[in-house]
């Protein structure tokens, strides 16, 4: 579709990603196989559609090289403002700087972004695949989100804490840094694959130093292109970039127009709320440290944003987002204390309006469902049926003492108590041990909790999903384990030795309508603490009265009654509001006036989960949003937060940092504190290992894969698992046409080249080898989208064949390779770009479903 009054080129409605360049004023599209380069003096326009559970969503983006020029920069961002018009207004726009790109923009690129020196002006434009006469030096930086800036051919562009990709056109040469991360490496390595793959069409090789005594060879090539290194190399360079606790000061403005002049108004800081927001309005709501500003007026523009950013004196590489109402994304809905839709229903669907409480009905879903539906475990917070093996000790000076099995699922709040629950799956059992935290326990309690909890999970061979609950704040789960008699008591200890005498008149207020749902908890036995909507249970010496208030259920009296036989052993009365005898408010001291107006209970709001790579290297609690998120992005040389919002998890890599893991819990608190919608700090903190995660974990990621780390390789075993091919003798070195034959070297290679003839057997256990290591990298093997002169084919030539009815030279295993592009996009609805930038068991997956594995 196109604009039959702009200069706008045809934009297909198509999903993923279609990105232009700017020349001479005008869009020209950029080639697929050039996607994630960018030429450091152009302007880009980027548009990505994904498919949500809610339609498309889309965002535009226009990207700023360094070295553009000022007219560039004007039209980019006027053909984002046309193509919003063109697209409805629907999306998201955004301002992207070189080098400050959003975490949004960086997701497109899984295997990184490089940037590339001159652009249109100086005759330069994206590279075909099979180009070979290059040279160049790449400064890989990054770990979730990778960039690689081309530098000078020099060893003064070298440091010591970062990966450099030296790029010869046959040869790719990684060096990498003596104290740069494994998971720098790996990402380095996943880069020059990529460039392999998609620059070279397979026809490159790659060549890895770790050492650089351990590989001579390679150092020799590198001395030859960059001469002899004179000095020391230079420290690393600390990466800059806000973090997490910098967003929580967030502030609220009203920027318009008034007399000709921009007006900025304060309206609010954090925490904010959704009522603030007026339709009518434009309103910018910033990061003051991060300076990231959000434009909320469907006719507003990004001059406005940009005016803004120079009138407050931040720079300007401030990242700008342009949401129109009702198209607000989900970092954006984060922002606020609450954000609830227009389309949420109240009542029997009565529609939503900002500043009214809606009722919802408590919906039952079928408890059997969720081991064939992760997905409902996640939503419903369920680990499983509730029906394993509890396990219950209180924490008594400073040890674990364990709690009479006929006392599980009462609590007192001067205690701490762990909750070992055990259940089987697959044939083995798992564990999930709860911290439960008393309101009144002291702080060397609840400490020993924590360490108790860290032996008994040693105990169980580090297997158990650590859940930290707050009084009052008890998880779905933790409620059902106990079959509806979870009882809290405001305070006491249930230890058999105290002074302190249990008072002889406590009410507690019921709620849940079932055995999974089901608590009650000790309230202040006064008539003020009464509610109509509820059930009541009111403890005398004499009798046990079940109070039924006028908006209770018929389900939740039926659970009262069962509390209440654990409550009292004295005979119960059942008395309905209204109906009380004098005795009842002598033992509350009275009448008083108490809540009885119907309960709107608030609605349902659905935020989509976040995910978050943490990291304290620097000496400070820094997060990264991986954005689209999948299983592949839980590295296991990191430490994850997955927020749900209803819950927060850690997931810890077997190969994490001590002092990340040792943190967790403190990162996920300080999360919590400084979130600026102003979270509940009471929220459900949940520690998963790697390998053990449970359903209502695995349920919030799409197609988890349960043997994905069962046979997973360090980035040491990807390297050692290449055998012979680190023996590679004889090496020529050509500047104009390096190659890399049998010599000491650790090479990667899917096509060798060589001036040697290479046995049919050692090129099948060379990509053998690459194989394994493309599976446990984040981004995997990416065959040549070119036919690589075997040809195209037509689709019933290719899908639900065997390989003896295959035409000759198609290789059996990656028959959608010789599919022309047109017939790809029909059939997997995305180009070979985006298919292989997929991990590789979706690839395989996806060719099974259309007969082309």
């Amino acid at each position: 579709m196109t604009d039959g009054d702009s200069n706008l080129p045809i934009i297909e409605r198509k999903l993923g990603l279609q990105i232009w360049s700017i020349e001479n004023m005008k869009m020209v599209p950029v080639p697929e196989k050039a996607y994630g380069t960018f030429f450091e003096g152009d302007c880009y326009v980027i548009l990505h559609n994904k498919r949500t559970s809610h339609g498309i969503a889309t965002d535009l983006h226009y990207w700023i090289g360094k070295d553009s020029t000022q007219d560039e920069q004007g039209a980019a961002a006027l053909y984002v403002i046309q193509m919003d018009d063109v697209l409805g207004g629907n999306p998201v726009q955004h301002r992207e700087v070189q080098g400050h790109e959003s975490e949004t923009f960086q997701s497109y690129f899984r295997n990184g972004i490089i940037y590339k020196k001159g652009g249109v002006a100086s005759g330069f434009r994206h590279v075909e695949t099979n180009m070979y006469n290059i040279k160049r030096l790449l400064h890989v930086k990054g770990k979730k989100h990778i960039s690689a800036t081309e530098v000078e051919l020099s060893w003064n562009s070298f440091n010591k804490g970062d990966v450099f990709l030296l790029d010869l056109g046959k040869v790719l040469i990684q060096w990498n840094g003596p104290n740069c991360n494994i998971a720098e490496k790996s990402r380095g390595l996943a880069l020059a694959r990529s460039i392999r793959d998609s620059e070279r069409g397979g026809r490159a090789q790659i060549g890895i130093i770790d050492n650089e005594k351990d590989s001579p060879d390679l150092m020799q090539i590198m001395k030859m292109v960059l001469g002899e290194r004179r000095g020391e190399l230079r420290d690393a360079i600390p990466d800059t970039k806000a973090d997490e606790l910098q967003k929580a000061n967030v502030r609220l403005y009203h920027v318009y127009e008034k007399d000709n002049d921009l007006v900025v108004q304060e309206i609010a800081t954090r925490p904010l709320t959704q009522d603030l927001l007026q339709h009518e309005h434009a309103d910018i709501s910033v990061y003051i440290s991060k300076c990231k500003c959000l434009n909320l007026e469907l006719n507003a523009d990004i001059g406005h944003a940009a005016g803004f950013i120079q009138a407050k004196g931040y720079p300007p590489s401030t990242n700008i987002e342009v949401i129109n109402d009702g198209a607000e994304s989900a970092m954006f809905k984060q922002l606020f204390q609450k954000w609830t839709e227009k389309e949420e229903t109240q009542g029997l669907g009565k529609a939503y309006s900002t500043g009214r409480i809606a009722k919802v009905e408590q919906v039952k879903f079928d408890i059997t469902q969720l081991h064939a539906r992760p997905e409902l475990a996640a939503e419903q917070r369920m680990v499983d049926d509730a029906s394993g093996e509890v396990q219950v000790w209180r924490i008594e000076d400073l040890h674990m003492k364990p709690v009479d099995p006929k006392k599980y699922g009462q609590f007192y709040g001067g205690d701490c108590y762990l909750v070992l629950y055990t259940y089987m799956r697959s044939g083995r059992p798992h564990y999930v041990l709860y911290m439960w935290q008393g309101r009144h326990a002291s702080v060397d309690e609840i400490t020993a909790c924590a360490l108790n909890a860290v032996e008994l999970d040693k105990k169980y061979g580090d297997e158990a999903v650590q859940v930290r609950v707050t009084m009052g704040k008890e998880p779905t789960h933790f409620l059902a384990i106990f079959k509806g008699k979870l009882i809290i008591y405001e305070g006491g200890t249930s230890r058999g030795q105290t002074s302190t005498p249990e008072p002889t008149i406590r009410l507690f207020q019921v709620r849940g309508t079932d055995e999974m749902n089901t608590k009650a908890t000790e309230v202040p036995a006064r008539a003020s603490s009464l509610n109509s909507n509820d059930v009541f249970l009111l403890a005398t010496s004499q009798v046990c009265y079940l109070w039924c208030g006028k908006g209770c259920s018929g389900d939740e009296r039926e659970m009262a009654k069962m509390v209440a036989d654990v409550v009292s052993r004295r005979d119960k009365l059942t008395i309905s509001e209204g109906q009380e005898p004098a005795e009842f408010w002598e033992a509350l001291g009275g009448k008083a006036p108490y809540a009885s107006e119907k309960r709107f209970q608030e609605p349902n709001t659905h935020y989509q989960p976040r995910l978050f790579e943490c990291s304290n290297q620097t000496g400070r609690f820094i997060m990264t949003e991986v954005v689209g998120f999948c299983q592949e992005d839980l590295d296991e040389d990191d430490v994850m937060l997955l927020d749900t919002w209803g819950e927060i998890f850690l997931w810890i890599g077997k190969s994490s940092n001590v002092y990340e893991r040792n943190e967790a819990i403190a990162s996920a608190k300080e999360y919590l504190k400084t979130h600026p919608a102003g979270r509940d700090l009471a929220t459900p903190i949940i520690l998963v290992k790697q390998g053990y995660e449970p359903l209502n974990f695995t349920g919030w990621f799409n197609a988890w894969d349960p043997y994905k780390w069962s046979d997973g390789k360090s980035y040491e075993e990807m390297k050692n698992s290449l055998g012979d091919v680190s023996a590679i003798s004889e090496i020529t070195v050509d500047l104009n046409n390096i190659n890399l034959n049998k010599r000491n070297i650790s090479v990667i290679n899917s096509t060798v080249s060589s001036t040697k003839r290479v046995s049919s057997e050692y090129k099948t256990h060379l990509n053998h080898s690459d194989s394994n290591i493309y599976s446990n990298s984040n981004c995997n093997s990416s065959p040549s989208p070119t036919s690589n002169g075997e040809g195209i084919y037509s689709r019933e030539v290719l899908m639900n064949k065997t390989v003896d009815e295959l035409p000759e030279g198609v290789d059996p295993a990656k028959k959608e390779y010789y599919l022309s592009d047109a017939d790809f996009h029909d059939i997997f609805g995305k180009s070979k770009y985006e298919f292989y930038q997929m991990p590789k068991w979706k690839q395989q997956n996806e060719k099974k479903q259309y007969g082309l594995f």
